[in-house]
This record gives structure tokens, C-alpha cells and sequence, in this order.
């Protein structure tokens, strides 16, 4: 992945991929704060031949295995999820409404 941040919360996303994830490969601005096609070339290169193309997909597969464990039954994702289920139906039986009382 090349990040190419542009606005708002890009950068950070960009921090992320980049050092956090592993997944991905941060564009440099140039001096007039645009980020070049010779800058955009270097980074596919990089992403495709390079060593750290190398460690990003490697990192890759990392997160999605560790993405397909999380949905599996009994994942983290999945306990998330019925926890969150079970915390809207509480709050839903104990609301006046439920109750057949009028707020």
C-alpha cells in the first residue's frame, strides 16, 4: 500500500500503515509540498522489489490472519459483537418505553 496523505486524519492513517502496520509505504513531500511522480515511482519500486516490500507483505498476511481469527466463533470480534448485542437488549427491556411506561 502507498499512503499518500493529503488532508485530516490521512497523516495519521499514513503514520500507521507505515510504522505501526507495516502494511504500507509513505510518499515524502517534495520542497513545494507535492509529492512527485519520481517520489510515487520510488515507493512502488520500493513496495514491489525492495526489501521492505518484502517485510510489508509479510506483515500482511500477519493481519489477516490475525483479522480471520478475530470474526471466527469465540474470535475477539465475535465476543465484541454478542457483548454489544447483549448491552443494546438490556438497555432496550430496561428503558421506560419497554416497560409500558410513557417518558
Amino acid at each position: 500500500m502507498l499512503a499518500m496523505p493529503q488532508w485530516t486524519d490521512q497523516p495519521t492513517n499514513a503514520k500507521f500503515i507505515e510504522d505501526v502496520w507495516g502494511t504500507g509505504i509513505r510518499a515524502k513531500v517534495g520542497e513545494e509540498g507535492l509529492i512527485g511522480r519520481k517520489e510515487i515511482m520510488k515507493c512502488i519500486e520500493e513496495v514491489m522489489d525492495g526489501e521492505k516490500g518484502c517485510k510489508i507483505r509479510n506483515n500482511a498476511k500477519k493481519w489477516k490472519e490475525l483479522a480471520k481469527e478475530a470474526v471466527t466463533d469465540g474470535g475477539s470480534t465475535d465476543c465484541n459483537i454478542n457483548e454489544f448485542v447483549a448491552y443494546v437488549n438490556a438497555m432496550a427491556d430496561n428503558s421506560p418505553k419497554a416497560n409500558g411506561k410513557r417518558v
